[in-house]
């Protein structure tokens, strides 16, 4: 009789105990797989604020992975330290309750990469794309904002917005059917120091098409280089612009659209331009799930960004929804040391039921070696049928799991922003984002990985629990038996 046929009647002979180790594995398999599975989770969010995109792309900064950089770069620096730290910029900021500190970004440091969208750009099956600022506040030279007389100016800026673009006609603004043209024409890619204004701008300040405007940087309004943009376009919209921030300065009249250049220089920047997003046109609608695929596999830190699509979706990966990665990170580590505990445990229970078989055994001058293998091995059997049984059921369990921590994670942040509730400077309307589904993918290398901890965890248990039997001589555990 050969060893897996001893094996197999061994594991037959005891089922109770074989049906224990096989629920032990298979309920760790099943966990790893989950735990593994949550941190590629792509999570679909529906964002109330967003425009339509048309039959396109949008890429967009992600937050989440902002915040991420930032707090390893400041754990870098000495404590108490102010200064620029790569981009970030930590401020002392003395007042009447304390000592506090202000964090900011450089431009620099959050802009969408312009080498990155390229890439995107020479995907197969784009036609056409666009890039666009984030909206930029400057001061207005020589003439005047629309305000709101009822209103008190005093916590406003006093400014007028900027939105940069290299192709006005790809603006989500202009996508979505909002702002059109009522005199002159768009901004296209190659203009430079061009704008295109409201019409109740123009009408307020008397201006036309032809008339060249000026600005400068709201932070030196006296000293501050001036800079001129000819408008070439007058713009009307169906419905008012939503403001990214409260105060006249971000209303609907007072955006100014500009070439990509403009509001940089506008601004007094010295960390180079800040672009918000970039639009990726779709030539032929029938091929945008391949084409999504495609833009997907390009090599660029996706970590940056999210990636929304004509629906308003945003597909993330799990670094990018709040702390997801890290908590199933969590997950895998204490399912690890919990497992490695259970399986001890579960093999100390084997030895102490198979004792008298072990001391005959090495009394017959059988190796300790090789009973243990042959113990290893009917274990191993149990393990390779509940693992393969856990690859069968672990979609499923995967998806019931991320959906669980990333609802987590929706609870988390609402109950974070009640707290913060009157305590910290929002926009004017919040960004509000609904989950619509979580999905996740088991692929071949999790299973691999899956296979490879749990046969660790087992051949780590079963070795731990022999040691104890294995000091023993055969008289001693023949003592034990009487």
């Amino acid at each position: 009789m050969n060893s897996f046929q001893m094996a197999w009647r061994s594991v037959i002979r005891k089922p109770v105990k074989s049906i224990l180790l096989f629920f032990v594995v298979f309920m760790i398999s099943l966990f790893f797989l989950s735990g593994m599975a949550s941190r590629n989770a792509s999570i679909a969010t529906q964002n109330k604020t967003k425009q339509a995109v048309g039959a396109g792309f949008v890429i967009e900064a992600n937050e989440a992975n902002k915040r991420n950089r930032a707090d390893k770069i400041l754990a870098k620096k000495t404590e108490g330290e102010e200064g620029n730290f790569d981009g970030v910029n930590v401020e002392k900021i003395e007042t009447n309750y304390g000592t506090s500190w202000r964090v900011s970004y450089d431009n620099s440091f959050q802009t969408v990469l312009i080498n990155d969208m390229e890439k995107i750009a020479a995907v197969s099956g784009i036609s056409e794309y666009n890039i666009t600022t984030a909206v930029t506040a400057v001061n207005p030279v020589d003439f005047s904002r629309i305000e709101d007389d009822d209103v008190d100016q005093s916590s406003d800026l006093l400014c007028v917005s900027l939105i940069g673009n290299k192709d006005m006609a790809l603006d989500a603004n202009v996508l979505s059917g909002n702002v059109t043209i009522k005199d002159g024409r768009m901004i296209t890619e190659g203009d430079v120091d061009v704008c295109v204004i409201s019409e109740e701008l123009a009408e307020k300040n008397n201006l036309s098409v032809g008339n060249r405007i000026q600005f400068n940087d709201r932070r030196n309004v006296e000293n501050g280089t001036v800079f001129g943009a000819e408008i070439v376009g007058i713009y009307r919209v169906q419905q008012k612009m939503m403001p990214v921030m409260a105060g006249d300065t971000y209303r609907s009249e007072n955006i100014i659209f500009t070439d990509l250049g403009f509001p940089e220089k506008a601004e007094g920047s010295t960390s180079g331009a800040l672009y918000e997003k970039a639009y990726f046109k779709v030539a032929d609608v029938n091929q945008y799930d391949e084409i999504k695929k495609e833009i997907q596999k390009v090599d660029i830190g996706w970590e940056r960004y999210d990636l929304i699509d004509n629906n308003g979706n945003i597909n993330k990966m799990s670094q990018n929804f709040n702390d997801l990665e890290n908590v199933s990170q969590i997950l895998v580590i204490v399912v690890a040391g919990a497992s490695l505990i259970i399986l001890f445990l579960v093999f100390v229970f084997w030895m102490k039921g198979r004792v008298q078989e072990i001391g005959i055994l090495l009394a017959l001058g059988t190796p300790k070696i090789k009973i243990f293998g042959q113990i290893l091995l009917e274990a191993s059997m149990i393990a390779a049928a509940a693992l393969f049984l856990s690859f069968a059921a672990a979609p499923a369990a995967s998806d019931i799991t991320a959906d669980y921590l990333v609802q987590q994670q929706v609870q988390k942040a609402t109950e974070q922003s009640v707290l913060e509730e009157g305590k910290v400077a929002k926009n004017a309307v919040d960004s509000e984002e609904t989950v619509t589904g979580v999905s996740v993918a088991v692929t071949p290398e999790l299973m691999l990985y899956d296979w490879f901890g749990v046969a660790l965890l087992v051949v780590i248990s079963v070795g731990a629990a022999g040691i104890l039997t294995a000091r023993k001589n055969p008289k001693d555990i023949f003592s034990e038996i009487s």
